[in-house]
């Protein structure tokens, strides 16, 4: 070959015959060269996923796959297309469906692909990147190539959510693939969702290329993740639920919903999920999990750290609770939706607040991260981790009124948890309208359940009966706050004279 000229056919063909001889002579690979040698890609690799990496960087004139080498050659329409992609992927090197690949210059300064079975002619190329274009939300430019849509900002979805996932841990997890200016976390149809703004489309191109389809935590936490519509973000607030990293000038405000410039979205409860304080498992300065193995995208402080991980208390407070209806047994039922309660306290002299004591720091973050900023009896409570790492039982000398505000529910048999592996521990969702009722007799139809919902002042919109077990059902109420109060006062309701009904959060609608 020559510089002047690329190399033929019968190289290819040698290539895919036998040894990879187009690679024994790629010795000057740091030589800025318009044609990308790319290396281990998937073995069923589609030339959309290998334009999607090139897109970004500006118009890719020819592409020549080599599926049976695992290796494929781009020729970008300018040489400083291909250093930007090259120096890119050095700072953040790609994957494909969890697989690390490699690009580096050609010896070649084009690629001549005559006669060749395995190239793509201009017609066929320019209607893969239109595709591939279209399904990353990409645009065509101003007639000198495809360039990234101008928007910065990626959708991010998080399913099975089992662990809390923090703005901090995004903002760790995403800042890999660029600088992250902003983010502003919400729930919608009770799935926690994130808007994040990196400061150049590039960076979000391959965030998304990289992380989609990612676990942050071993088995759980999925990310899918969409570009927005957005082309920035308007942040009010730096708090646990929104952060403008440019900005430090910001208040927090306090107990106030963060919004993005396009204004609160309908039927969003924007969730707390605590940036203070993880559970015991997790790193105190990085909050990943200790314990977290290959596979997840958060992974366990290297020993040279030297870190130990906190001693996180176990015990919530909760503020600006209504003292004219809180009781022990109804904070013991709402927080044992998300972990065992072991014991209340309503502070004597301020029963407006009180002190929970969980199981353990994971429960205690678990509904913390669920409960805080939800509506109780009228108000909307706060809920944070206490300094105190047990709750005090009262003293003998104790008053009626002071030891009745204090319950230990230890031995209670109504903790969802205690049983190692129990299948409620994949069942734990966020407040929603919509309740799992279980443990229905099969003497109890449909029209009795809604009677004893109404009767107690509850406004029953939907029911439904599961088709294949009709010992459990969906009850869709007016309000997140109503189901919060059903749900306190219903479940473990006696319906016959040895079944007591289960009450839970649904994460599905009827």
């Amino acid at each position: 070959h020559n510089n002047s000229s690329s190399f033929s056919a019968r190289v290819f063909v040698s290539a895919v015959d036998g040894t990879d001889r187009l690679c024994v002579s790629e010795r000057a690979q740091c030589v800025p060269s318009r044609v990308l040698h790319l290396r281990q890609l998937p073995a069923d690799i589609s030339e959309q996923e290998v334009l999607a990496l090139a897109l970004p960087f500006g118009r890719v004139t020819k592409l020549i796959t080599l599926r049976t080498k695992n290796q494929a050659f781009l020729e970008m329409a300018s040489e400083e297309a291909a250093v930007a992609m090259v120096n890119y992927y050095a700072s953040a090197p790609p994957t494909i469906r969890n697989q690390p690949v490699f690009i580096q210059y050609s010896t070649h300064r084009e690629l001549k692909t005559d006669n060749l079975t395995n190239q793509r002619a201009p017609g066929a190329l320019h209607a893969i990147s239109a595709a591939a274009v279209h399904s990353g939300n990409m645009s065509s430019g101003d007639g000198r190539g495809l360039v990234p849509a101008p928007s910065p900002v990626l959708r991010i979805i998080v399913e099975n959510l089992f662990y809390p996932v923090t703005l901090e841990v995004l903002q760790q997890i995403f800042s890999k693939f660029g600088s992250v200016l902003k983010i502003i976390t919400f729930t919608r149809n009770n799935q926690f969702q994130a808007l994040l703004q990196f400061s150049d489309a590039v960076h979000a191109q391959h965030a998304k290329a990289s992380l989609d389809g990612q676990n942050i935590y071993n088995g759980c936490c999925t990310l899918r993740i969409d570009f927005s519509k957005l082309s920035a973000l308007n942040v009010k607030y730096n708090n646990d639920k929104s952060r403008d990293f440019t900005r430090t000038d910001l208040p927090t405000g306090e107990l106030e919903p963060a919004t993005a410039a396009f204004g609160r979205p309908r039927g969003v409860a924007l969730p707390p999920y605590g940036a203070a304080a993880f559970p015991p498992t997790f790193h105190q300065h990085t909050g990943l999990p200790v314990a977290a193995v290959p596979g997840s995208l958060v992974s366990p402080p290297r020993v040279a750290l030297q870190v130990a991980p906190p001693a996180v208390h176990s015990v919530l407070l909760v503020s600006n609770l209504n003292p004219e209806k809180v009781s022990p047994h109804c904070l013991f039922i709402l927080f044992g939706v998300y972990g065992d309660v072991q014991r209340v306290k309503i502070l004597f002299n301020k029963k407006e607040n009180a002190l929970v004591q969980m199981s353990d720091g994971t429960q205690a973050q678990l509904a913390m991260s669920h409960l805080n900023g939800q509506r109780l009896h009228g108000n909307v409570i706060r809920v944070t981790l206490s300094k105190h790492p047990v709750v005090q039982l009262p003293r003998g000398g104790a008053g009626q009124e002071e030891q009745a505000l204090t319950q230990d529910f230890s031995g209670s048999t109504l903790h969802r948890f205690k049983k190692p592996g129990s299948k409620n521990f994949n069942n734990i969702f966020p407040p929603s309208a919509t309740l799992h009722l279980s443990n229905i007799p099969s003497s109890v139809c449909e029209d009795a359940l809604k009677d004893l919902f109404s009767s107690r002042g509850f406004t029953v919109k939907a029911f439904k009966f599961f088709q294949k077990d009709r010992k459990m059902a969906l009850m869709q109420l007016a309000s997140v706050e109503e189901a919060i109060e059903a749900l306190i006062e219903l479940h473990d309701h006696q319906l016959d004279h040895n079944q007591h009904l289960r009450v839970s959060f649904s994460k599905s609608t009827i």
